[in-house]
């Protein structure tokens, strides 16, 4: 239940003065509450099997959970399956999860046998523990209100069969944790996010309601390794990883530049005709500029070491003049600054708006790398819009409208978004109170006006201002995080940006920081998962081929194949030694969207037969009318996988 607004075990006592909510265990809370659970039974079987298994931290993750210990050898598949047994056995015993207060010496002197537990003790009342602190999932164990430790309780004898420092809540005993659980994979994770510091081993699970939601989330995890953006990049020849380049550098193949090409061209088009103007900055600047953005203070873990440049010395090779820092760019918004700071700028110039497809490099660890989601090189289709403070709600609400727009050009249609404010907690922000009203309340008529699911949460903002996520649904229905609309005071500040208003007087001008794609690697990798690897035609890196029926046939399909070449179609004849049937099954395993046939019918009456992915054909169409038929699939960027799409 929430009572005055914060989660509570069922037990906590409640007066008639609370407001009191229940929790329904499939909500975002519940669904938490069981999981965290789940991970405590977890541990509990770990230590019931391995007593010498040493505990991290176990938190609710998305559609899940995890813990992590410190074992001297590692898990292998039988004893993941020895732990659902045990985790079964402990389920059915129906242990209550008892909260019990203790103070930071009673929880020391108790858990004296867990190193991990103790240093996290140390960690109490801090609101962030900053680098290497994962992703803050120590605060499912400690925070900064009282310490407390959660017994599992044997219902029948009244004796503490386990026991674990944890904030809560949890459900009221084991056996509503069910049967929708399931243990899933084990990998390797540094203790508190931190190279540095010991490797564990990690278990993973998951768990819902009903044994019914455990079942279409497995088919959702069997569907999205069918889709996974790094086994397709590989079987259609689009992506790599070369070793010799290094972790997250990734290489385009043919076939992903095309489709990238016409990712970047089609996003370019538009924006032209939205009143961007593109520019062009370096990959590398001095570290002058990090530090006035604040980068160097803020995001130096993430940013790549600096290179020394410049340094100057004499014919005995003493250093005549010293060397300066350079660094490769983790963001493009310091640059575009620059740009708008050249010269003095006026009312009239405003709203400018920027655009750049930029790259910029991230020192990722290793360990969270994963494919073109998580890379240490990519390019952000970014925009850095100048606006009055007049103008903000205007022009959020144009961007918001925008990206939406070129999103739907790109199939995707299933909207939600979120508002992230500032809460109470004044110390955490800067800026006047008048600017965070007024900006956080145009952002929220940008998106109520959008008509889309809007969902507001306090707390969540920059430290400097508001901002608005879009969320999309994909084929298999699962959340992305895509385009940022994000309104920023500081920069601006920090630079000393000015403008002459209509009053003759200096004026600082507001930023709209704005990713359409995000990365556009990442992008590409959402589109190849969604499609699995089945574009739209006007994206597909080969959008036609032509396979003869026979070998005297080709002469014809070449003609075919000339022609919507010429209109700017990427059509090719099959001229290989292959049967038909191989032909066929080897377009359409490259997912390629149309396929054209030709025999001696066709020949003879200047037809031609479509093929399509789904095994579906449509005979004798004349040629005219097939290749109108393609260009208009292309123009209308459709997706085409059966006769009824082409049509």
């Amino acid at each position: 239940m929430r009572v005055n607004g914060e989660l509570k075990d069922l037990a906590t006592t409640v007066t008639d003065a609370d407001e009191v909510e229940p929790v329904s265990i499939d909500s975002p809370d519940g669904l938490s509450i069981l999981r965290h659970s789940a991970a405590h039974v977890l541990a509990q079987a770990v230590q019931s099997i391995n007593p010498e298994a040493k505990l991290g931290i176990g938190p609710p993750v998305a559609d899940g959970f995890y813990y992590d210990f410190d074992v001297a050898a590692a898990f292998s598949p039988e004893d993941l399956k020895a732990l659902e047994k045990e985790m079964g056995r402990i389920i059915r015993a129906g242990q209550r999860f008892v909260r019990r207060v203790v103070t930071d010496d009673e929880a020391r002197a108790e858990l004296a046998n867990e190193p991990y537990k103790v240093e996290l003790i140390g960690l109490k009342g801090a609101g962030g523990h900053g680098k290497g602190s994962g992703d803050d999932h120590e605060s499912v164990e400690v925070g900064a209100g009282e310490l407390t430790i959660y017994d599992n309780v044997d219902p029948k004898t009244g004796e503490v069969a386990w026991k674990d420092l944890c904030r809560g809540p949890h459900l009221p005993n084991t056996r509503m944790i069910g049967n929708g659980w399931a243990l899933q994979r084990v990998a390797g994770a540094y203790w508190r996010g931190s190279e540095k510091n010991p490797q564990l081993q990690r278990i993973y699970g998951t768990a819902w309601p009903t044994k019914d939601e455990l079942r279409a989330y497995q088919h959702r995890l069997e569907e999205a390794a069918k889709r996974d953006h790094r086994k397709l990049g590989k079987d259609l020849d689009l992506f790599s990883f070369p070793d010799e380049i290094g972790s997250g550098l990734s290489v385009w193949h043919p076939k992903g530049g095309i489709i990238r090409g016409e990712m970047e061209q089609h996003a370019r088009r538009r924006h032209i005709e939205g009143g961007y103007t593109y520019v062009y900055t370096p990959h590398i600047s001095k570290e002058d500029l990090f530090l006035t953005s604040n980068h160097l203070v803020t995001y130096k873990d993430g940013m790549f070491p600096p290179i020394v440049m410049d340094e100057e010395r004499d014919a005995e090779g003493n250093v005549t003049k010293q060397g300066q820092d350079y660094y490769l760019k983790p963001m493009n918004c310091p640059m575009h600054i620059l740009i708008y700071k050249e010269r003095g700028r006026s009312y009239r110039d405003l709203p400018m708006r920027l655009a750049e497809n930029g790259t910029v490099y991230r020192n990722e660890l290793s360990g969270a790398l994963h494919g073109l989601t998580r890379v240490r090189g990519f390019t952000q289709d970014d925009s850095h819009l100048f606006v009055t403070p007049e103008q903000l709600e205007t022009e959020a609400t144009r961007v918001l409208e925008f990206v939406i727009s070129m999103l739907r050009d790109f199939g995707l249609e299933d909207f939600e978004l979120e508002l992230s404010m500032r809460d109470d907690e004044k110390s955490k922000w800067i800026g006047s109170d008048e600017f965070w009203e007024y900006s956080t309340n145009a952002l929220r008529n940008v998106a109520v006006a959008s008509g889309l699911k809007l969902t507001e949460v306090p707390g969540e903002a920059a430290f400097y201002g508001p901002k608005i996520d879009l969320k999309t649904r994909d084929a298999i229905g699962r959340t992305w995080q895509l385009s940022t609309v994000q309104v920023d005071p500081n920069l601006p500040e920090r630079f000393g940006l000015e403008y002459t208003g209509p009053d003759g007087e200096r004026h600082r001008p507001i930023m709209i920081h704005r990713a359409l794609f995000g990365s556009i690697e990442r992008f590409f990798a959402i589109l190849l998962e969604h499609y699995a690897g089945a574009f739209p035609v006007w994206l597909s890196p080969v959008q036609v081929v032509g396979i003869p029926v026979a070998e005297q046939y080709a002469d014809y399909l070449d003609e075919i194949i000339a022609k919507l070449r010429a209109q700017g179609v990427r059509a090719e004849v099959d001229h290989s030694d292959d049967r038909m049937q191989k032909k066929i099954r080897t377009h359409t395993t490259q997912k390629v969207p149309l396929q054209l046939i030709a025999g001696e019918q066709d020949r003879s009456g200047g037809t031609v037969s479509f093929r399509f992915r789904d095994g579906t054909q449509t005979n004798g169409v004349p040629v005219d009318d097939a290749i109108a038929l393609v260009l208009g699939a292309i123009s209308g960027r459709k997706l085409v996988n059966t006769a009824e799409d082409l049509a």
